[in-house]
């Protein structure tokens, strides 16, 4: 897991500097449409856009943009968006997931195959793949000024599997049955991830040469940067060396 949070915690970092915010605030812009067809535009009585709100605020997203983005949604006219997964092998075997939503499946399955076979990967079956990974809660969340010993024994109460310490934050992981109840308890506690969403999480990470890692991550930041896409998973471990070389 140790490769996979590191990872994360490097596009954590990127995201705060990153000219790519637009890309950010897209992905979450569509989380909320669907949230909003699902449930209403009403974040107390709908729990995926209450979430999705969640992760907005943690991404510095303006509160104008926000609640446009909830009344476009809530228009009888705003297409429906559908969400679709993909599995495949970047470079040297390394297993990617990638989840999708998108209003024109056609575009997307021709985008994303154009990325693998550019970029040295092939696509597989769905449900190829899904054994090596495992869904799991994760949350970002920020220290501050909270004593940290106090706060890990608070997140162990409300339900953590794993917790992990970076710089200012933790990464909490819940098993994905236990993800509302730790999103609740979090609530009722007064501690406000930055980020909660649900992962796949790989059982085990394959370590590469500096050089075929890289090959690995210019797919995965290929893919990533597709409009349809909102999540890439992958089992690359995540060396210091290798993340040195990525930044």
């Amino acid at each position: 897991m140790s490769g996979h949070n590191k990872w994360s915690t490097i596009k954590r970092k990127k995201g705060a500097l990153d000219a790519k915010r637009s890309k950010v605030f897209s992905k979450i812009i569509k989380d909320i449409t669907v949230a909003v067809k699902e449930g209403g535009p009403d974040p107390d009585s709908n729990a995926r856009l209450r979430l999705a709100v969640q992760n907005a605020k943690g991404a510095n997203m303006p509160k104008d943009t926000l609640q446009r983005a909830i009344s476009k949604a809530s228009d009888k006219g705003t297409a429906a968006l559908q969400e679709i997964t993909f599995e495949g092998y970047a470079p040297h075997g390394i297993a990617v997931f990638v989840e999708c939503l998108t209003d024109n499946n056609n575009r997307t399955v021709a985008n994303v195959r154009s990325i693998f076979n550019k970029l040295g990967g092939n696509l597989g079956t769905n449900g190829s793949l899904s054994f090596l990974f495992e869904r799991k809660g994760v949350f970002q969340i920020k220290i501050g000024d909270r004593d940290p010993e106090e706060l890990e024994m608070q997140l162990i109460e409300a339900g953590a599997d794993d917790i992990e310490q970076d710089d200012e934050y933790f990464t909490v992981y819940t098993k994905m049955e236990d993800f509302s109840n730790m999103n609740k308890a979090l609530e009722e506690a007064g501690i406000e991830a930055e980020s909660a969403e649900l992962q796949r999480i790989p059982n085990n990470t394959t370590e590469l040469s500096v050089e075929d890692g890289l090959k690995v991550l210019k797919l995965v930041d290929t893919i990533e940067e597709d409009d349809d896409v909102q999540a890439v998973y992958h089992n690359l471990e995540i060396t210091d060396e290798l993340a040195a070389a990525q930044e």
